[in-house]
Parts: structure tokens; C-alpha cells; sequence
């Protein structure tokens, strides 16, 4: 039986936006069984909130002062962080028109007032189990299928919107990109399946050293990993750079050829970069290429960090 606390937290969260308390009440008191009710009561907290809390499902009342429904839910297409939430409009418009123009703005269902409970229930209930098989096609789809960890199309993505948030906040961002040395001998001495186990231990002891949801570890290519750290400088990356390169060590994975080590070992190129108009994310991996170059060529088993700078 699992702890209650830790039930609630494996809840889908649902966001309800209405400037009527009364309905969020009513609707939190329907949803408290089925998932976490978080509410705002007028459009800006509800922009707010869906940004930092990032609601599985948002239901969202069209007739509100000062910013209505309609208006909302377009800021929240709009927005990359945002706008793949699913939205519901629950009002008390009930009218073809009106409906129309909800579900070309992006809803994914319309519901009137007033409501019978066990249907909005069961809506509710259905729409955020299509959230839920979304999300695991997802995963499947961003997740190496050898390690487990996330692929080079997930480390694209985050790393596209880690570097649009730290354009806007005027943030340090580092990529690290890590290579495991000499692993072709490795796989030409230990044969591929013992390569491919090797792979798999790396891959996990690398994504362990994770200290923070947003950092991200994914294998990149081959026996190539690259891990994304945002709000970090160059100090803060070769330090987490430096307790990568002790986890692998710990692991002490018998490698016969690698130079003098006689394990596993790695090489990590690090680039920092305030992100600016003038820089692209493809000049920011190509330093760090450069970096693991250097590392490579000066005996491997290193850690080699460079600030880019214009």
C-alpha cells in the first residue's frame, strides 16, 4: 500500500479557471477523487499558473473580467511551454457560434452549464487518460531503446527550449558532450553484446549523477552521451562534469585497451554560453566538440571546459 502523500503526487493535475469561486468549488469537489485541483480565479494567474505548474488538463470558463476564455486559451497556444496542454471551456455559453469559435482556438471539448456531475466526471475522466497514452507514446518515442535514458530527439527538443528560456532570463547554459574512450577496441576485445552491457551501466550511472529535474543526460550517438545544464556556468559544469567522470569510475568496468587505465573511462568536452542573437545552438555543440576533441588528444580521461564567448 503506498503512502497517501505519494498517491496524491502521482495524481494528474488539473488547472480550473473561473472568476465564480463557487464553480471551482463545485468542480474541485466533483475532481477530488479523480486527480489534484489547482484554480485561478481571472485570466493572468491562470497564464501564471499553467506555465509554472504545467496542468495535465486546464477547464477554462469563457466569461471572465478583464481577460476572457477565449483570450487565454489563444495566449496559451501561443506559448511553446503551454501549449500542448489540453483545454476544456466549461461556460454557461451555450450557443453553436460560440462553441465553434472555442474549438478553433485549440479546446479539445466544449461543456455548457450547467452540468450534470457524473457526465463532467467521466469526461474529464476520459480526457486525461488520452493525456496519460500521449505522454507514454511520447516517452517510447524520445527513449533510447538500448540505455533506457533519453535519445538524441528528446536532447534536440529540451535543448532548443532550455535555450529559449535562457535567452529570455539572460542565463548561463552548458552542454556537455561525453564520449566513452577507446570504445570500438573495447567492443573488438569484449565482443558487442559485452559492448552493449557496458553501454547500459554507463548510461545509468551517468543519468544517477542527475541532481536536478531540469538537467538532462541522453545518449547521443554510439558510445557518445551529451547532457544539458541549465542556469549552470563553467564552473558549475565542470564540477558535475568531474563527479560524472567518478561515477564511471566507480563502476570499474574492465577495459584491457584503454591506454594505462585499464577501465572504462571517459572524455568530456564542456561549452558555456550566455545565449545571444548573433549565436547559434549548432556553434555551441561544435565548441564542445572541440572541447572533447581536446580532451581526447591530450591522453583522454579528461574533462576539458572552455566560456564561449563572441
Amino acid at each position: 500500500m503506498q503512502p497517501e502523500s505519494q498517491q496524491e503526487n502521482e495524481k494528474q493535475t488539473v488547472l480550473v479557471v473561473d472568476d465564480a469561486i463557487s464553480n471551482i468549488k463545485m468542480l474541485g469537489e466533483i475532481l477530488r477523487d479523480e486527480c489534484n485541483v489547482i484554480f485561478a480565479t481571472n485570466g493572468k494567474t491562470a497564464l501564471a499558473q499553467a506555465q509554472k505548474m504545467r496542468p495535465d488538463l486546464i477547464l477554462l470558463d469563457v466569461i471572465m473580467p478583464e481577460m476572457d476564455g477565449y483570450e487565454v486559451c489563444r495566449l496559451l497556444k501561443e506559448n511553446n511551454y503551454t501549449s500542448h496542454i489540453p483545454i476544456i471551456f466549461v461556460t454557461a455559453l451555450d450557443n453553436i457560434q460560440d462553441e465553434e469559435k472555442g474549438l478553433e482556438l485549440g479546446a479539445i471539448d466544449y461543456i455548457t452549464k450547467p452540468f450534470h456531475p457524473p457526465i463532467i466526471k467521466m469526461r474529464i475522466r476520459n480526457h486525461l487518460e488520452l493525456v496519460q497514452h500521449r505522454e507514454r507514446l511520447k516517452m517510447l518515442s524520445t527513449t533510447d531503446g538500448l540505455t533506457g535514458i533519453a535519445n538524441r530527439r528528446r536532447f534536440d527538443d529540451l535543448l532548443n527550449k532550455e535555450w529559449r528560456r535562457a535567452f529570455r532570463e539572460r542565463e548561463f547554459i552548458s552542454i556537455l558532450l561525453i564520449d566513452i574512450d577507446n570504445f570500438k577496441k573495447y567492443n573488438d576485445f569484449y565482443g558487442h553484446l559485452q559492448g552493449d552491457e557496458c553501454l547500459r551501466h554507463v548510461a545509468q550511472a551517468l543519468s544517477q549523477s542527475q541532481k536536478r529535474d531540469t538537467d538532462v543526460i541522453a545518449r547521443y550517438g554510439g558510445e557518445e552521451f551529451a547532457s544539458i545544464l541549465p542556469n549552470t556556468d563553467l564552473i558549475g559544469a565542470e564540477s558535475f562534469a568531474q563527479k560524472l567522470m567518478e561515477k564511471i569510475e566507480e563502476l570499474n568496468i574492465p577495459h584491457q585497451n584503454n591506454a594505462d587505465f585499464g577501465r572504462i573511462t571517459l572524455s568530456i568536452g564542456i561549452a558555456s554560453v550566455k545565449p545571444q542573437d548573433n549565436v547559434q545552438i549548432e556553434d555551441i555543440i561544435s565548441f564542445a566538440d572541440g572541447c572533447l576533441y581536446e580532451a581526447k588528444e591530450n591522453g583522454r580521461n579528461k574533462v576539458v571546459g572552455r566560456l564561449f564567448t563572441t
